[in-house]
């Protein structure tokens, strides 16, 4: 069975290898195409209602651990990045970083708690194959896409 710090050692393993070196606009991409992978693998099991509470929820405590987060919106179509691209010259990259494996792990935990963790490999393994060198291995919330 997989627990919290499963989820976060996964999500670590994979910052370390993914976003390494990035600048702020970069790991704003990265984290715009990591939530967009998990989401779709999610999607087909859980539904666009269910991950939106999920999201809301994992967003709500990001925001209030990492406040520039609390800009992150999600509306029928996705997450609404636009406020926190605004506000990333604010934040340094380890800040940035840090509220990205956040919501990640968060996010991951949650719907693992709610599936009886039937999903966490498949997620687990979705995040891995995310990389700004693998553009268009999922798609960017946000965009009218659901």
């Amino acid at each position: 069975m997989f627990d919290g710090r499963d989820h976060t050692n996964q999500v670590n393993t994979w910052m370390a290898q993914a976003a390494n070196g990035l600048s702020s606009k970069q790991l704003l991409q990265l984290f715009e195409q990591a939530v967009g992978a998990l989401w779709d693998r999610a999607y087909v099991t859980l539904g666009g209602i269910t991950l939106t509470a999920i999201m809301d929820r994992v967003l709500y405590s990001a925001g209030e651990k990492f406040p520039p987060f609390e800009s992150l919106k999600v509306e029928p179509t996705g997450i609404d990045y636009r406020k926190l691209h605004e506000r990333r010259e604010v934040l340094n990259e380890r800040e940035l970083a840090e509220g990205i494996r956040f919501v990640i792990a968060e996010f991951i935990v949650v719907i693992g708690s709610l599936t009886a963790e039937i999903l966490t490999p498949a997620l687990h393994a979705q995040l891995s194959k995310v990389s700004l060198k693998g553009e268009g291995l999922g798609r960017t919330l946000g965009k009218g896409q659901s």
